[in-house]
C-alpha cells in the first residue's frame, strides 16, 4: 500500500464527518441524493441502494414473512433500490449455510414473491444477488453437505489446495444455474438481477489470478481470466428481457485479503470491465471498503468512478457510507458511530458515481435513507453487532 493511500486512511478514519448537517449541506442532500436515476429502463426514484448482505434468516433456504418486512421497512424508509442479501444459484456446490436463502424451487421462489409485494407495496425497487460461493466452502457444510468444494482451479483464497478443479461439464451447469435464477428473478417480479462476482466468491475466483492457475481458455492473463464472468453475463442476458437491468458486483480486495488487486492500473481495469460490459452488463457494483479513497495514483476517482470513466455504464459505490468505522469482516461485531456525508455528497455532485449503496448504516436504522436526503443524520441509530440477532 502506498504511503499516501496510508495517509488519506489514518486521517479519514481520525477525523469522522460530523453527523449533523449544515442547513446548507441538508439542502445539498435533498438535491444530489434526491434525483431520480435510470438503469436500463428501471427508473430509482433517488440515489440510495441497500447494499446486500448476508443475514442468515431463511431456514432450509426459504424467506419468510420476517424477511419480507425487513426488506420493506427499508423501502418505506425511502431507499431507491435493494439489492437483496446473497442468494444461492441452484447448484450442488453453490451455498455454506441452510439459513442463507435460495434463488431456485418453488418454496423459496414463493417467499421471495411475497418479499418482491411488500416491497412494491411501499414504492421501492429491488433485485436479487445470485450467488455461488465457489472454493471458500467447506467440506460438509449445506445446504448439500455431500457436494464437493470447487473453484476454477481447486485452490482457496490463500491459494493452497482445495476442493477440486472444475470441469468443462461443472462450468457449463454453474452457468446453466445462474441463468437460470435469473429468468427466475424475472418471472418473480423482481426489478432486475445482480451477480455476485466480489470478494473471493466463484466467479471472482475465475477472475483471479492467486485462485484461478487453468492453463485452458479460462485461465492465463486477465483478458483470459474474464471469460467465465462473461459467458454468465451472456447466458443471464439471453434468458431475461432485454430492458431487465443486470448488475454486476465485483471488487479487488477479497474475504481474506483486502489489498488484492484485480486491476494494477486503469488499464488492466478496462481489461477486466470491457468484455462484461459488451455482454450485456448494465450497471456496475464496485465494492470497497471505504467509498472515498482514491483507487489509482494520480487522480481522486474511486473504484466506481473509475469504471463509469472507463465504460460509461452506470455505477454503484459502496464502503462504510455514514459510519466511522471501516467493515473488517470479523468487524461486524464493532459497535460504530453514525458519520456525516459531506465527502459523499461531494462525490455525488460532479456525478463521479450514480447511486451509493449503504450497508450497516441500514441494518442500524431503517429510515437512514430518509434522514440522509432530509438532513437528519444527526438522529441515525448507529450500528451496533447486536442488531444482528434479529432482522429489525
Amino acid at each position: 500500500m502506498e504511503a499516501t493511500t496510508e495517509a488519506a486512511e489514518k486521517k479519514a478514519a481520525a477525523t469522522p464527518e460530523p453527523a449533523q448537517l449544515s442547513d446548507s449541506d441538508a439542502a445539498r442532500a435533498a438535491r444530489v441524493l434526491g434525483r431520480p436515476f435510470d438503469i436500463n429502463g428501471l427508473t430509482l426514484p433517488n440515489r440510495i441502494a441497500m447494499a446486500p448482505m448476508t443475514r442468515e434468516f431463511s431456514p432450509e433456504g426459504v424467506p419468510g414473512a420476517d424477511v419480507a418486512e425487513y426488506y420493506a421497512r427499508r423501502a418505506a424508509g425511502g431507499v431507491g433500490l435493494i439489492v437483496t442479501e446473497g442468494t444461492y444459484v441452484d447448484h450442488p456446490s453453490a451455498g455454506s449455510s441452510h439459513r442463507v436463502p435460495h434463488f431456485y424451487g418453488e418454496a423459496a421462489l414463493a417467499g421471495w414473491r411475497q418479499v418482491v409485494e411488500a416491497v412494491h407495496a411501499e414504492g421501492g425497487k429491488i433485485v436479487p444477488q445470485i450467488w455461488h460461493v465457489g472454493a471458500t466452502r467447506d467440506e460438509g457444510q449445506g445446504p448439500v453437505p455431500s457436494a464437493p468444494p470447487m473453484g476454477p482451479s481447486g485452490l482457496g483464497l490463500d491459494g493452497a489446495a482445495k476442493g477440486h478443479a472444475m470441469t468443462g461439464a461443472d462450468i457449463d451447469a454453474v452457468i446453466a444455474a445462474f441463468a437460470d435464477s435469473a429468468a427466475a428473478a424475472e418471472r418473480t417480479g423482481f426489478d432486475g438481477v445482480e451477480l455476485h462476482g466480489a470478494h473471493g466468491y466463484l466467479i471472482d475466483q475465475f477472475l483471479w489470478g492467486t485462485t484461478n492457475r487453468r492453463t485452458d481458455g479460462y485461465g492465463g492473463d486477465l483478458a483470459s481470466r474474464t471469460r467465465f464472468a462473461r459467458e454468465i453475463v451472456e447466458a443471464v442476458r439471453a434468458a431475461v428481457s432485454p430492458t431487465f437491468p443486470v448488475i454486476f458486483r465485483f471488487s479487488q480486495w477479497k474475504a481474506n485479503a483486502y489489498d488484492a488487486k484485480l486491476a494494477a492500473d486503469p488499464a488492466e481495469l478496462e481489461t477486466l470491465l470491457a468484455p462484461l460490459a459488451a455482454a450485456g452488463v448494465d450497471a456496475f457494483h464496485a465494492s470497497t471498503r471505504r467509498y472515498w479513497l482514491p483507487e489509482f495514483e494520480g487522480e481522486d476517482l474511486n473504484l466506481a468512478g473509475w469504471v463509469k470513466k472507463l465504460t460509461g455504464k452506470a455505477t454503484l459505490s459502496v464502503g462504510s457510507v455514514g459510519l466511522d468505522k471501516e467493515f473488517l469482516g470479523a468487524g461486524w461485531t464493532k459497535e460504530t458511530a453514525s458519520t456525516g456525508i459531506g465527502l459523499l455528497l461531494d462525490r455525488m455532485e460532479r456525478d463521479e458515481f450514480d447511486v451509493i449503496a449503504v450497508g450497516r448504516a441500514l441494518i442500524a436504522d431503517p429510515q437512514w435513507a430518509n434522514k440522509a436526503v432530509t438532513g437528519r443524520l444527526a438522529e441515525a441509530e448507529p450500528f451496533d453487532a447486536k442488531q444482528l440477532s434479529e432482522l429489525r
